[in-house]
Formats: structure tokens, C-alpha cells, sequence
């Protein structure tokens, strides 16, 4: 379990974590999300103890990481990949590990196994992929075969095979009961894989509860509609609180009318419809909705070499 309380973090007069406070639980996967410099690496640094809070306190499995007498066996964790000295060889990394915590070979023998890097276990870390380097970072967390996982961005730079492993790894470790944490950026890859969400945004929490209730609670009743009369259709359903999109010809996306209302609508004005189909929201739909506000830097579309040049005179 890791319960943070009042967790604050300031970076001289810039506060990257504000007073956060959250649980996470045993026997689920919990994802944590949220825009790039919301705070998410600098809370999962203060959970291992790479950042030392400037208020507030984190604990895991009931102590503070550097109170553990053996963190691997407590904690694993998955911060930086690719910090591990280049000229080593996975295996020699894992047994160096391995050795501060009389944790047998077999057991390294095991997690190179289990992590798919006995084919390059003895080559030199400084040539790895970035995939490979992933792997070996989770081979690290998981040498200790601890109670708590602590995963940041675990599938970056993984083939869709690795990340399937990675999603059975995460939901099969909370099967056994185990704390498992996971950030991404992968909306979709997170609707698979977790039970638990908890989104930051500008370093406070705004949402934190089960998957379903994170994305059923922004939800906005939206359904596609199929008719001879789209236009009539349009001007008929056209309200302050209803969003109307055209599609093609026939078929108009409703947001804002649940089915009922929409035929109910469609009868009363005499307009024939002959499908409608309910739009289920996505957890990518629920967390733009969630971060539309929190996000510290915004993209622009149009035309880059318009917009590189636009300051230029002929």
C-alpha cells in the first residue's frame, strides 16, 4: 500500500506537487495520470525517496522507503530505465542488485526469464534499445519480488508484444494481492490494464476513484443518428446545452440528448429516423475532459511551414 498525506513539493517558488493526498490499494492496478509537468515523476520520486518532500509524507507498506531495511524486497520501481552503468551486462547489473539484498542468482536467472532478455543478458547495457532497456528496468523491480510495484511509463519503447506482456504482468502481480502503480500516456492501453485512476493536474489531485466512475462521471450522453432528413433533424434537436456534428449526409452525432429524448424529438416533428446508436465515452474523452485546464502547454494546429514563415516579407 502507499499512502501519500499533504505530499507538497516546491522547486524554489515553483510548487510541482500541491498538497496531494491519496491511497493506493493492494489488489489493483492503479493508473496515474495526468499532462506532461503536472507532477506525476516528481510523486513517484517522493515515494522512493529520490525527492524529499517539502511538507507532507509518503509512505509504503506502512513506513517511509528509506526506513525499510530491504527496499527491494519491499519496492520496485521503474523511474529511470536507463540509469545503469553502460559498460555492464544486464545479468551483471541484476546479480550487483541481487547482492545488497542476498537475493540468490536463481532469482536473477528468473527475472531475465520472465523479462525476455536471455538473448542479450550478457551484452553491454550501452547498446540496449530502448525497448530492451525497458525490460531490464522492470526485471529491476521486479528482483526482489516485493509487495509494491511503482512502474513509470513501463511500456515506452515497446513492441505491441511487450506491451500486452506489460499489461499481463500488471493485472497478474494484482492478482497476487500485490500494490501496483502505473503511470502512461496510453489512454487506451490504461482502460485495459486499470482498476483505480488517480489524474494531476498542475500538481493537485482532480479525480481519483475506479475507472468506470472516472469516466462515466464527465460523461455527456452522445449518440449517432441515421436519416433522409439530417438538417431537419439538426434544426429540430438545436439547443444551448446540445452539440450537433454533422458526419456524412445522413448521420448526425448528438452530444448532450440521451436516445429517448432524440426519438422523442424526431417523432414529434415528424422526422424518420432509422438508426440510433448510443456513443460510449472513452477514458481519453474523460481525460481531456478532466485536463482540459490543466494542461501547462497547449498545441496549435495548422500549417508549420505557414506558421514558420509567417513573419518573413517576400
Amino acid at each position: 500500500m502507499i499512502t501519500a498525506e499533504a505530499l507538497t513539493k516546491n522547486y524554489g517558488t515553483k510548487r510541482a506537487v500541491d498538497s496531494v493526498s491519496f491511497t493506493v490499494q493492494p489488489g489493483k492496478v492503479t493508473g496515474f495520470l495526468g499532462p506532461n509537468g503536472a507532477g506525476k515523476s516528481t510523486t513517484m520520486r517522493m515515494i522512493v525517496g529520490l525527492d524529499r518532500p517539502s511538507i507532507g509524507n509518503v509512505t509504503v507498506n506502512g513506513r517511509k522507503y528509506a526506513e525499510h531495511a530491504a527496499p527491494l524486497r519491499e519496492v520496485g520501481a521503474l523511474l529511470e530505465a536507463k540509469s545503469v552503468h553502460k559498460s555492464r551486462s544486464a545479468r551483471t547489473h541484476l546479480r550487483a542488485l541481487a547482492a545488497t539484498h542476498s537475493i540468490p542468482k536463481k532469482r536473477v536467472d528468473d527475472v531475465i526469464e520472465l523479462t525476455g532478455l536471455e538473448a542479450v543478458a550478457t551484452k553491454k547495457v550501452g547498446g540496449f534499445s530502448l525497448g530492451m532497456g525497458q525490460r531490464l528496468g522492470i526485471a529491476v523491480a521486479l528482483l526482489g519480488d516485493p509487495q509494491t510495484l511503482i512502474l513509470d511509463e513501463p511500456v515506452n519503447g515497446l513492441d505491441p508484444e511487450g506491451v500486452l506482456w506489460v499489461r499481463n504482468l500488471a493485472r497478474y502481480q494484482a492478482a497476487q494481492g500485490k500494490t501496483v502503480f502505473i503511470s502512461s500516456h496510453l489512454m487506451s492501453e490504461m482502460a485495459l490494464t486499470a482498476d483505480h485512476l488517480i489524474v494531476i493536474g498542475r500538481g493537485r489531485i482532480i479525480a481519483d476513484a475506479p475507472i468506470d466512475q472516472v469516466i462515466g462521471g464527465t460523461n455527456v450522453p452522445t449518440c449517432r443518428v441515421k436519416t433522409d432528413s439530417a438538417e431537419e433533424l439538426m434544426n429540430a434537436l438545436a439547443a444551448q446545452d446540445v452539440q450537433l456534428t454533422r458526419l456524412d449526409a445522413a448521420t448526425v452525432e448528438v452530444a448532450g440528448l440521451d436516445g429517448r429524448a432524440i426519438a422523442t424529438r424526431a417523432m414529434e416533428t415528424g422526422i424518420m429516423i432509422y438508426e440510433l446508436t448510443p456513443v460510449k465515452q472513452s477514458l481519453e474523452a474523460a481525460y481531456m475532459a478532466l485536463t482540459q485546464d490543466e494542461v501547462e502547454y497547449h498545441s496549435h494546429v495548422g500549417n508549420p511551414l505557414t506558421t514558420a514563415n509567417s513573419g518573413k516579407q517576400a
